[in-house]
């Protein structure tokens, strides 16, 4: 075999080991991402058949704000997409995200294939990038999906009316569009935190499951935490303490400040986990 001077085989590329294209696939064919993926499209289809049988009569919650919220779902395919947002993103978003992220290197060393990805060979941070960008696009599918499907079922159901909520004036369909736009996009970055929290955790353990599992626990710990007043200042620190200044973006006027320090947050704590991520991995024995 022809050697490089460097010590490396003649033509061999690190940056074209592992493409992203290959390892997008090889997730998409996976039971976990189909069925994570479904179920995201499903969601909101469940949401819709279950308004059908509504009976219009009073109940017990018929004066809550939850009641509420499901009558403006009802109003027009925006507010029925604001509505599926609103059930899903305190935890349905956050176990997905968590899924993606948190079962993407664990699982490969739980089947004992990861140290034959690295013997290919295959640089250690270019495996973890790969997966990681790969992870956090199926993650932003999944989100996509979600709104997407809502958008669509919800409008063909309900119409294309002006956008409603119990925060703010009632918005021109176009632009409440945008502020649900602007909505998935504060989503998607508080979510970094999961992605960087549940990698860190892959990369720590052989156990997918545990990954996943512990990063959700400990995304419910902080929203726990950001419960107690008496913490006073320091929940300002813990992760989800901005996590539902999302709404600040439906209110008339915007209200941006909460969204801002929300946005500085979370990609903070997600640089930091994925640092740590790669500083651990690069230095890691792989025995599986």
């Amino acid at each position: 075999m022809a050697v490089s001077g460097a010590g490396e085989a003649r033509g061999y590329r690190p940056s074209a080991t592992m493409p992203f294209a290959a390892e997008f696939r090889r997730q998409a064919s996976r039971r976990r991402t189909q069925l994570a993926l479904g179920f995201m499209v499903l969601l909101p289809l469940i949401i819709l058949v279950a308004f059908q049988f509504n009976s219009g009569g009073d109940d017990d919650n018929g004066n809550n704000e939850f009641a509420s919220l499901v009558d403006l779902a009802t109003s027009g395919g925006l507010n029925f997409t604001l509505f599926s947002i609103f059930v899903s993103a305190s935890f349905l978003l956050v176990v997905v995200v968590a899924l993606f992220c948190g079962d993407t290197v664990a699982s490969e060393a739980s089947w004992g294939s990861l140290r034959y990805l690295l013997a290919v060979p295959v640089p250690r941070a270019r495996l973890l990038t790969v997966k990681l960008v790969v992870a956090l696009a199926y993650s932003g599918l999944a989100l996509l999906l979600l709104a997407g499907t809502a958008l669509v079922a919800g409008t063909l159901r309900y119409g294309w009316s002006p956008l409603r909520s119990t925060v703010a004036a009632e918005l021109e369909p176009t632009e409440g569009l945008l502020r649900l736009l602007a909505v998935l996009g504060y989503l998607a970055v508080v979510l970094l935190v999961v992605a960087g929290l549940a990698f860190l955790l892959s990369v720590t353990t052989d156990a997918a499951l545990g990954a996943v599992g512990g990063a959700v626990l400990l995304w419910i710990l902080s929203s726990i935490l950001d419960q107690i007043t008496a913490l006073g200042a320091l929940r300002d620190f813990l992760p989800t303490h901005f996590s539902t200044a999302w709404l600040g973006l439906l209110s008339t006027p915007v209200q941006t400040d909460d969204v801002v320090r929300g946005c500085i947050s979370a990609i903070s704590y997600a640089t930091l986990f994925w640092g740590l991520a790669f500083w651990r991995f690069t230095r890691k024995d792989i025995t599986s």
